[in-house]
């Protein structure tokens, strides 16, 4: 298992500094508030793919000839990833993106587009569109250590791309089963605002009247 909780730490983590944000995208960040507009981790909804390999619980990586797969002991979700040239002609949008694989010499490198544009990039909120393009790589530089970098391409919120670097450090022990339901009573009892698909505040207010 591996696990980046430590990625406070500046000799572990390397930022891009000030984000490129395009108008758009510095006025989505502007107006993001989850305690008035919901958030859809509050609801236990798949928090996509960033967030799940930013979150301080460990991640397994397993690899066979075919796939590389990446279980998440956040809300028990995975990530399985073919080894193959190309993206499907037409993705089909979901939470975690259309993932393809393959090696650069001693480097995984993970290639993913088709998102469903419902997802955040991080606990800040900062935003991405269905047109988020994702790159990310890993390779080991000790036998207890992974360079992990990411790069985030979004035309429509920032004005060029930019990458982010940690250390993934391998770690005891097995996942646990994590349930994000389970006992959500700030949800049942109202302190967490109902969240629904960006431009469906027509359905929100239709539903639940507010």
């Amino acid at each position: 298992m591996w696990s980046a909780s430590n990625v406070r730490n500046p000799a572990l983590q390397k930022g891009a500094g000030p984000l490129p944000y395009s108008p758009a995208g510095r006025e989505n960040i502007k107006s993001y508030d989850p305690e008035k507009n919901g958030d859809y981790t509050g609801m236990c909804m798949p928090f996509g793919l960033l967030r799940s390999m930013n979150a301080p619980y460990p991640i397994q990586i397993m690899q066979n000839d075919k796939y590389v797969s990446f279980l998440f002991e956040q809300n028990t979700w995975f990530h399985v990833v073919p080894f193959r040239d190309q993206h499907s002609a037409e993705p089909n949008p979901t939470w975690f993106g259309e993932s393809i694989a393959k090696w650069d010499g001693d480097t995984l490198v993970i290639d993913t587009v088709g998102f469903n544009g419902y997802t955040r990039l991080d606990t800040r909120g900062n935003p991405h569109s269905k047109q988020l393009h994702l790159v990310q790589t890993f390779r080991h530089t000790d036998a207890g250590h992974l360079h992990y970098t990411v790069t985030i391409e979004d035309p429509v919120f920032y004005t060029k791309p930019f990458t982010n670097e940690r250390t993934f450090t391998l770690t005891n022990g097995d996942l646990i089963e994590y349930s994000c339901e389970e006992n959500n009573r700030s949800l049942w009892e109202g302190r967490i605002k109902l969240w629904v698909p960006p431009d469906s505040e027509p359905i929100r207010k239709q539903t639940f009247g507010k």
